[in-house]
Parts: structure tokens; sequence; C-alpha cells
């Protein structure tokens, strides 16, 4: 019996249509590509996702700081400079008495937070400290319990980033920050 007798006659009422069932694909699909993709490919592909691309020179923001204590107290000086070179300078005074290191260590925290606020996603912090940057890219450790703290902190500002390289630099060339 065709499922249409009895219909009235109308535009499909002359066609004898027939419905099939489509047969099923997707396991068949899986199958072809797990036998096509080699084990060894997925482990490059895997690798290759987690492998952060280097970001083009003109996308790098700088950042020089200099951090000083004295028995007046602690200041900061701060030079963000956009790939431009557009620089946003800052001096930061401290209101607690720290060691040199402490403060050096709150100008990179102080840095690491404007940055973020200007959106700036790859940056790189020169520092004339060679203890600071030895001891934030893990080549020196830290024993005191305070620059341990520091050290987390810092850390974890630098993975809210894109891209943080930390470089040493010589004292001679963060002339206009000690200023």
């Amino acid at each position: 019996m065709n499922c249409l007798e009895g219909w009235p006659e109308g535009p499909l009422g002359e066609h004898t249509i027939e419905y099939k069932s489509r047969p099923v694909i997707k396991g068949q699909v899986l199958a072809n590509f797990v036998t096509e993709v080699p084990q060894n490919k997925e482990k490059e592909c895997l690798i290759e996702q987690h492998t952060p691309t280097p970001p083009e020179q003109d996308q790098v923001w700088s950042l020089f700081k200099d951090g000083v204590s004295s028995n007046e107290g602690s200041s900061e000086g701060l030079r963000l400079v956009n790939p431009e070179g557009h620089e946003f300078t800052y001096a930061i005074k401290l209101d607690f008495k720290s060691t040199n290191n402490e403060t050096e260590y709150e100008a990179i925290l102080a840095g690491f937070r404007i940055a973020k606020k200007l959106g700036v996603q790859h940056l790189e912090v020169c520092v004339d400290s060679m203890l600071i940057a030895g001891q934030i890219n893990g080549s020196y450790e830290s024993k005191n319990e305070v620059m341990v703290s520091y050290l987390s902190q810092e850390k974890d500002l630098i993975l809210q980033f894109a891209s943080c390289k930390v470089v040493h630099i010589k004292q001679s060339e963060n002339k206009s920050v000690d200023a």
C-alpha cells in the first residue's frame, strides 16, 4: 500500500516518495581516522598545541625597574616601554621599611600589575639585580621566607601574561630608571 493513497492530488501527489533510512557512518569515520593517524603524530600534535609561539618583536613591551631602600625610606622607579617606543614612567614611595631586595621585588610586582592593567600580553622585564633575576628564572634558590613569598607572587603574576621573560641588565643600562 502506498502511504500517499487517499491523499488529495497536489504538488506531491503525482510523485512517488520512498523513505530510506540513512546508514550510520559516524563510527566508520572515527575508525578510519584512528587508522590513518599514527600514534606518534598524536603526540606531536599535543606538543605543538602546548608549545607557545614566541611573540613577534613588535608585540613585546619592556619593563625597566629599580628599587632603592635607605634610612629615609624605600622608593621604586618603573619605566614601561610599549612596542612603538612610548614610555610610561612611574615613581613609587613605599610606606614601610624594607630591604633592597624586598624593594626590588615590590618594584617588579608593581610593574606587572601596571602592565596587566594596560593589557600587555608579552613582557620583557629588565632587572639590574642578578640575584632577583636569577631567583625569578629559577637559577638561584630563595631561602628567606619573605623572599619566597615575593617569588611566589611574582610567579603567579607571570602566568597572567602570554609570555614574560626576565633578563639581567647592567646598572649602566638602567640609568633612566635610577634617575
